[in-house]
């Protein structure tokens, strides 16, 4: 019996060992896939870091050209405005012109005859001053 109880022992110690054999293989086949995926994680993190130094450098850049392009926004904002003006001043004055020509032409059709009696009062003068001429060179 005790050959049996022997036999048994040894059963369980080799199972035992077999066990410790395969669970330290795959322990082992653990750490070098562990090892891998550190390695990969390690690499994944040099380029975030990379990343996120242009990332930084960019927002850095767009930032600069956001104020830059503000800043010309405001003198094209002022540009307009004055443009505007200028739009502004020249219909007043076409306004003021328009006024001045109606104004004008109102006057003349209400001066029309005084107009006409005065242009053949001149023509008169003139032929008056001509014939005077006339006579005073023969």
């Amino acid at each position: 019996m005790e050959v049996i109880l022997y036999i048994a022992v040894l059963i369980v110690a080799i199972g035992i060992l077999i066990l410790c054999v395969s669970l330290g293989m795959t322990l082992f086949s653990l750490k070098n896939t562990l090892n891998s995926i550190a390695g990969t994680v390690a690499g994944i993190e040099e380029q975030m870091q990379g990343i996120t130094r242009e990332t930084t450098t960019l927002l850095e850049k767009i930032n600069i050209l956001a104020e830059d392009i503000g800043q010309k926004i405001e003198k094209l904002n002022s540009v307009v405005n004055a443009v505007k003006n200028i739009g502004d001043s020249v219909n007043g004055l076409n306004h003021s012109i328009k006024q001045i020509t109606n104004s004008v032409a109102s006057e003349v059709d209400k001066n029309r005859e005084k107009i006409a009696q005065f242009t053949q009062w001149g023509n008169v003068i003139m032929e008056m001053g001509e014939k005077w001429k006339q006579r005073k060179i023969n």
